[in-house]
């Protein structure tokens, strides 16, 4: 009986290792020194395998970063009360945040526009990378009015949920006012948080949310990496946040 290829056999491996959950979805494969370290091989037949495992779909390379295990798209509905955390959640999977930057700053004319205030007034600055089971699925700012929600900083320091900071400040509900979706190139630094290429598709949300008395309480951009979730759009979101 012919042999099979030894980039066969560790593909193979691989395959099976990663289909008992050795290396879940989003997770980082050893590099190609160390698995041609482990299976007492040179980096060509090693990068043959992770090749074979690529040209299947079980993988994708990020140059620069690593070869890493497909993740299937999460559901992502947008409606009116879209919270990131309960999609998660409902995906079978738990969110996360890291934080990058909190600041205040005044409002450009733009965010003074969309968040009611006058030109120059003072705005809190939040951005960071949102996670879904560990794994980086996009990449955020949101801007809130200071005005209207002081002290806000000092809660989102103590709480890692903005739903729950806001509802710590009155604002016991939320409605996505408007969205707007966009495809942009993922930059370098948002590459380098997100673990893609720089260049590779991102999905952009622009979105406004109001309070209960019809005020603009946040105005939230957000770039999700384009393979990790799929954006629907909920007609039919009307019932209140849970």
């Amino acid at each position: 009986m012919p042999r099979s290829p030894v980039w066969h056999a560790i593909a193979t491996t691989l395959e099976g290792e990663i289909s008992r959950g050795h290396y879940r979805p989003g997770d980082k494969l050893p590099t190609e020194a160390e698995l041609a370290t482990r299976f007492g091989v040179n980096r060509h037949t090693v990068r043959h395998a992770l090749k074979d495992l690529g040209d299947r779909g079980l993988t994708h390379s990020r140059r620069g970063a690593g070869v890493f295990v497909r993740m299937a798209p999460m559901d992502y509905p947008i409606g009116g009360r879209t919270r990131f955390s309960q999609n998660v959640r409902a995906s079978g999977r738990l969110p996360d945040r890291r934080q990058l930057r909190m600041e205040t700053r005044p409002a450009d004319e733009a965010e003074a526009e969309a968040l009611q205030l006058a030109p120059g007034e003072a705005v809190l600055v939040l951005e960071g990378i949102s996670l879904a089971g560990g794994v980086p699925m996009a990449h955020f700012v949101s801007l809130f009015p200071i005005a209207r929600l002081p002290d806000l900083d000092e809660t989102l320091r103590e709480v890692n949920s903005v739903t729950e900071a806001l509802r710590r400040h009155g604002i016991t509900d939320y409605t996505r006012a408007q969205t707007r979706l966009t495809a942009e190139p993922a930059s370098a630094t948002q590459a380098l948080h997100l673990n893609l290429r720089e260049g590779e598709p991102l999905l952009r949300s622009t979105s406004i949310n109001l309070g209960p008395d019809g005020a603009p309480v946040e105005q939230g951009h957000t770039w999700f990496a384009g393979d990790r979730v799929a954006l629907t759009i909920n007609h039919e979101d009307t019932g209140p946040a849970k």
